[in-house]
């Protein structure tokens, strides 16, 4: 049989969906299983997104134009409107996801070889999609105790190298829930001036701002030759089997670019665009929003109250996204999660994301795990309780193994 390719070979199994198989067996098992590994919201899906898709006017689904539908490029185009952001249609192509946005950027801004910057910790399939697109992750350190909000500039610029084509970051943040401020990005906006790099926004999280404000990388009109939003409903409208993104560039000869990569892979989803059209065409969307938002807010304030209940774990309440990186009171959090899924006792258990792999500098996050409280409060007090059961018992029993 002949080798399949080194880039194939090499991509990285995601680091949130590899223990997946043991919460499978504790299932299988009879084990009740708190998912607070992924980010997949349990909200219901609003209805007039489902009825655009029922009421759809096709009778053959088609592909559609490889830009998107218009009236859904016109949808977003309205949407950012409503963040202050001023957008031609021809501004916006609809993709499959905001994870083909970021194929996309990286494929239209570096070349083989190139390298580009991302704050660490980061969304790990970031490192699939350099991987695929042959390009070097640079990281940037963040730490826990000051929020995960970006160092000094000069601390950047000493990572720059000839090689170093873009920056790519999430705001808010994933897994950190960091919000950048005004400063840092003016920084970044910066940095990309100074040393002719792109930036390569992921802004999938802007409606779930709880402290600081959301500013949009496409707000700073000196960067519009270099800047690139990707963004995705995924979460904003708990669709993330929708696969809607969107990339979107001011700039003529990025799109040009990026318009190449949407006719090589021929249309996003067609059925679920109408979906979209008939959300921002309902009067209650923006009402609707603000709905979601609250419950992760409150979400947010449960979680926190019961982590703060568990001796040992240490966080920074997170500003923004639904998510919080905890430091845990264990050597090795990926043996814990496996301990939580093969060795917890009773009919009840719950499942993190070990942190290590959100992290490209070899050794960080072995201690720390997020979670995405994507979870009823309810579900995340009854998580929080095991959580704190489970290390208990764990700690126990790594005692007796050391003595």
């Amino acid at each position: 049989m002949p080798k399949i390719s080194a880039r194939a070979a090499q991509a990285p199994a995601s680091p949130i969906r590899r223990l997946v198989p043991l919460a499978d067996e504790a299932k299988r098992r009879g084990k009740k299983v708190y998912h607070l590994n992924i980010g997949q919201p349990d909200i219901p899906t609003p209805e007039p997104f489902l009825r655009g898709i029922r009421e759809a006017p096709v009778q053959v689904i088609a592909y559609s134009p490889f830009q998107g539908l218009r009236e859904a490029r016109e949808a977003m185009r309205d949407y950012y409107a409503e963040w202050g952001l001023e957008l031609k249609t021809e501004e916006i192509i609809i993709t499959q996801g905001g994870s083909e946005g970021v194929l996309f950027a990286l494929n239209v801004t570096c070349d083989p070889g190139d390298q580009i910057l991302v704050p660490e910790p980061f969304y790990p399939n970031y490192n699939g999609f350099a991987r695929l697109a042959e390009v070097e992750i640079v990281p940037i350190t963040t730490y826990r105790e000051e929020g995960f909000h970006l160092p000094p500039k000069q601390e950047i610029e000493r990572l720059i190298t000839p090689r170093t084509r873009a920056i790519l970051f999430s705001n808010p943040g994933n897994p950190t829930g960091a919000v950048y401020t005004e400063a840092e990005l003016e920084m970044l906006a910066e940095l990309a001036l100074e040393h002719d790099l792109f930036l390569i926004a992921d802004e999938v999280y802007r409606e779930f701002v709880y402290e600081g404000r959301y500013i949009s990388i496409l707000s700073f009109p000196e960067i519009e030759d270099r800047a690139i939003m990707v963004d995705s409903i995924s979460k904003r409208l708990s669709a993330c089997g929708a696969r809607i993104g969107a990339f979107v560039s001011r700039s003529p000869e990025i799109l040009t670019g990026a318009n190449r990569c949407a006719m090589a892979r021929l249309s996003p989803p067609t059925m679920e665009q109408y979906g979209l059209i008939a959300f921002m065409a309902d009067p209650r969307h923006r009402e609707i929003l603000e709905e979601m938002v609250d419950e992760y807010r409150r979400r947010r304030e449960v979680l926190c109250e019961e982590l703060r209940k568990i001796p040992g774990v240490v966080f920074r309440e997170p500003e923004g996204a639904f998510y919080v990186i905890l430091g845990l009171p264990v050597d090795d959090a990926e043996e814990f999660v496996k301990f939580m899924l093969t060795d917890f006792p009773g009919q009840e258990t719950v499942m993190l994301a070990p942190g290590e792999g959100f992290y490209k500098t070899p050794g960080l996050g072995r201690d720390e795990a997020r979670i995405a409280y994507v979870l009823n409060c309810d579900d995340l007090v009854r998580a929080c309780e095991l959580l704190k059961e489970g290390l208990e018992l764990y700690q126990k029993a790594q005692e007796k193994v050391r003595g």
